[in-house]
């Protein structure tokens, strides 16, 4: 039941909302809706950590370990977006953000629109970690774009357009992708016979084959999956999307798309990763996902260093933990697989974090350049001053934040595993990118006063800048054991074990 509770909540959520006559109406009903997913996705985890597994239909719906991981972080991430949302677009409506000559009608139709998308992508995320079917799984991805896409056009500007169209033809391309590789992968197991074969897209099934699956369709199968699903986690050269779709989407949608969706993407790697390795061994997928890896954190470098704009900013460091990531499931193996999973929890928390703190800055200095930005923002708005420049030092791995560990862990995995010019190229990556991050980002935030007023109080938008802060501060310290147990299990399932 908690599987359908999962899917129901954000389709009755995304409904409630549509109908809505009020504003108001659709705030309460979206923060109570992803307040109930994240209740769900917590007892699903506990559920996870007691059984096992938790299946439903034959199989069609199924969680593990990783699954229940993906869940937890996407319906946290949905909550606070949730929460902070009220307040954001609150003030858009009040400035004029949502078109100085629309009507209240108008304005609220806009609004409608918002929070019947959102739950919906949150649903398409949701239904993607929880469905069995490689075939379903690839849907669900698709899904995300389809409910994406008119969230990054949301304000209706020219620039808005040109990053949506960006985005859906890019994105169009890379899914198609992964559709031929999910394809190739279901001949992969025409050597199976009875009941397997008749299951020969459930993940689980051909988890238990994979040694089974035809070797050179396996070869093309992974090939086609990391260029499909790597375009919509943002690896490089797949990558030229985001930086426009982060830049024009709505502060929430932005960060639901820089963690949950990055997830979600890296997920659907992982099965096809865990597939392929048991088939041809870890080395062929690990070699390709250490190219991508490092070739995505490497593009990002002379970005970060030479960009001019902090939304985009945080688009091409989303970009350089992508390659992390993949890096660290290229890397494999017990201390590779932990450090990815341990990464993927705390960048999900680092960078929504990042980006509700540039919402508020946006908001207050109507400009995203760094160059137009008068005064500092520590003076301007000290709250938000505080944490956004707390939250940089986290994401570029400064201890005793949390990153630091996970990515010492994954730099650990690479020399214990012979990989010594990954690891050489993994720190000279990570230095540029954390010397572009703190220049610009620290020159904003620390900069010569100016005459800028200071910032009235948010209460809606503060109250979410302080939870997710208090849980990056205290994760560099101490994660509690229950969530520990998950990422330890999930980075178990990468694993192979």
């Amino acid at each position: 039941m908690l599987l359908i509770a999962l899917l129901l909540i954000p389709v009755a959520t995304a409904a409630a909302s549509y109908f809505a006559r009020r504003r108001a109406a659709m705030e309460a009903v979206n923060l109570a809706g992803f307040g109930a997913i994240f209740l769900v996705a917590v007892a699903l985890g506990a559920r996870v950590l007691a059984a096992g597994t938790v299946s439903l239909a034959n199989g069609f719906f199924y969680a593990d370990a990783l699954s229940a991981l993906v869940i937890l972080l996407t319906a946290s991430v949905a909550l606070i977006c949730a929460s902070y949302s009220i307040g954001y677009l609150r003030d858009d409506q009040q400035s004029g953000a949502l078109g100085d000559d629309a009507s209240g009608k108008e304005q609220l139709a806009q609004l409608r629109m918002y929070y019947t998308l959102t739950p919906l992508f949150v649903f398409s995320m949701l239904f993607m970690a929880v469905a069995n079917n490689l075939g379903v799984m690839w849907a669900a991805m698709e899904a995300t774009t389809l409910a994406s896409i008119f969230l990054v056009t949301f304000y209706g500007k020219i620039t808005s357009l040109e990053a949506a169209w960006k985005y859906a033809m890019i994105g169009g391309v890379g899914l198609s992708m992964a559709l031929f590789g999910t394809l190739v992968a279901y001949y992969a197991g025409h050597n199976l016979t009875g009941s397997d074969a008749l299951s020969g897209l459930n993940w689980s099934v051909l988890a238990q084959h994979s040694a089974q699956l035809d070797k050179t369709s396996m070869r093309l199968a992974f090939v086609l999956i990391l260029m499909g699903y790597g375009t919509k986690a943002g690896l490089a050269p797949m990558h030229t999307w985001k930086p426009d779709a982060y830049s024009e989407a709505p502060i929430p949608s932005a960060a639901l798309l820089s963690s949950a969706l990055l997830n979600c993407a890296l997920y659907g790697l992982i099965r096809f990763y865990i597939l392929t390795s048991g088939c041809l061994g870890a080395e062929y997928p690990s070699r390709l996902l250490l190219l991508f890896g490092l070739l995505s954190m490497g593009v990002s470098v002379p970005f970060v260093l030479v960009q001019k704009n902090y939304r985009r900013l945080l688009a091409y460091h989303t970009i350089d933990h992508a390659g992390i990531m993949a890096t660290a499931l290229g890397l494999g193996g017990a201390l590779g697989s932990l450090g990815l999973m341990l990464h993927m929890t705390f960048h999900t928390i680092a960078k929504a974090l990042l980006f509700l703190c540039a919402g508020n800055v946006y908001q207050h200095f109507k400009t995203d350049q760094f160059s137009e930005i008068k005064g500092s923002v520590i003076r301007a708005m000290p709250l938000t001053g505080v944490v956004f420049l707390m939250a940089m030092l986290a994401i570029i791995g400064m201890p005793p934040f949390s990153l630091f560990q996970s990515e010492f862990l994954i730099l650990r995995a690479a020399f214990d595993g012979g990989h010594a010019l990954t690891g050489v190229l993994f720190v000279v990556f990570s230095a540029g990118v954390f010397a572009g991050a703190l220049l610009h980002v620290g020159g904003m935030i620390l900069g010569p006063g100016g005459d800028t007023p200071v910032a009235a109080p948010r209460p809606w938008r503060n109250g979410s800048l302080l939870a997710l802060a208090s849980s990056l501060v205290v994760i560099g310290f101490w994660v509690p054991a229950p969530l520990f147990e998950l990422i330890s299990r999930a980075a178990r399932v990468v694993s192979g074990q």
